[in-house]
């Protein structure tokens, strides 16, 4: 197993996750927002000091989508239970990752062996789900009277790109060869 600088900030953003939601039960806004934005710029810093330094190792791979993945779900379940998000925002964005997740069990068990290697869709997906969580923290700290129409319209696009990310990887599931 191997340490190195992308390994602890992936870590580091894994131990930003309880307090952040911490933070959020207590209706924190400021520092949940400033929790959420130091783990959102690690999940982009890591990779890129990765392959930068040429230090992608095999827990790297496994650590950074369990840390992308808490976050997110984390957030987008969260919100929810504080009623700032929608519910069905949150089973949209639940229900890609699950879909995704049975898919790499079932190729597994299947013996089937994947890349795997986030599509540009996915990394869209994620970019768009982070800044709807940031921008949804940002209103809340500075003005909780925002417009429902600027939500609903936020809410939307999140849910469109995650609902073609996750046609996507169906898609991709259904075309793999043995």
């Amino acid at each position: 197993m191997t340490i190195n600088l992308p390994n602890i900030i992936t870590a580091i953003r894994i131990l930003l996750v309880p307090l952040f939601v911490i933070c959020l039960q207590k209706h924190l806004f400021l520092p949940a927002l400033i929790a959420f934005t130091v783990a959102a710029i690690s999940d982009g810093l890591d990779g890129l000091i990765a392959r930068y330094l040429n230090q992608r190792t095999t827990l790297g791979a496994y650590l950074d989508p369990i840390a992308d993945k808490m976050l997110m779900a984390s957030a987008f379940v969260t919100l929810t239970i504080l009623e700032i998000f929608p519910f069905w925002l949150t089973v949209i964005v639940i229900s890609r990752d699950i879909l995704i997740m049975t898919g790499v069990i079932i190729c597994t068990i299947a013996d089937i062996k994947v890349e795997m290697r986030p599509s540009l869709i996915s990394k869209w997906t994620t970019v768009v789900q982070l800044v709807t969580v940031f921008i949804v923290l940002l209103y809340q700290v500075i003005s909780p009277g925002v417009p429902a129409a600027f939500f609903d319209l936020l809410f939307g696009i999140t849910a469109a790109i995650t609902i073609v990310s996750g046609l996507h990887y169906i898609n991709m599931g259904l075309n793999i060869q043995q």
